[in-house]
């Protein structure tokens, strides 16, 4: 049994999807306002998931593993990859702070993405629209 099973806050048996996603949250460093505006919801969005009242589209749930460095497979069901990579406080702050900033461009590139998505999505009903018309 690992350390983290022992805890007890994140053994599959015991914890929700919300328990694991303010747990990784919190691992992180990151408060609900700052993971809330990175991840590009209402901070009531993210309440709500991690109270366990609603749960993320799929497309966020990538993005929220991301973020937090764990696997979806951890964050949806508690097994496999989770917080605390051993080796990340091995890291010199100057690396920390590069992966940081690579993670935020990451979430950044599929937040724009998915818009570039609905922008599109759109688009494409207009136009069907106006060519019948």
């Amino acid at each position: 049994m690992t350390a983290e099973v022992e805890d007890g806050w994140y053994d599959p048996e015991f914890t929700t999807f919300g328990d694991r996603l303010s747990g990784a949250r919190e691992e992180v460093g990151m408060s609900q306002e700052e993971f809330a505006k990175r991840l590009g919801v209402k901070i009531k969005t993210l309440k709500n998931w991690e109270d366990d009242f609603s749960e993320p589209r799929a497309n966020r749930l990538s993005i929220m593993a991301g973020m937090l460095n764990v696997t979806l497979r951890w964050l949806l069901t508690g097994e496999g990859e989770g917080p605390s990579d051993p080796q990340a406080g091995d890291l010199s702050p100057d690396v920390s702070v590069l992966l940081e900033e690579f993670r935020d461009l990451q979430n950044q590139l599929a937040i724009t993405s998915e818009r570039l998505n609905r922008l599109e999505r759109q688009l494409r009903a207009t136009l069907r629209v106006e060519a019948v018309d």
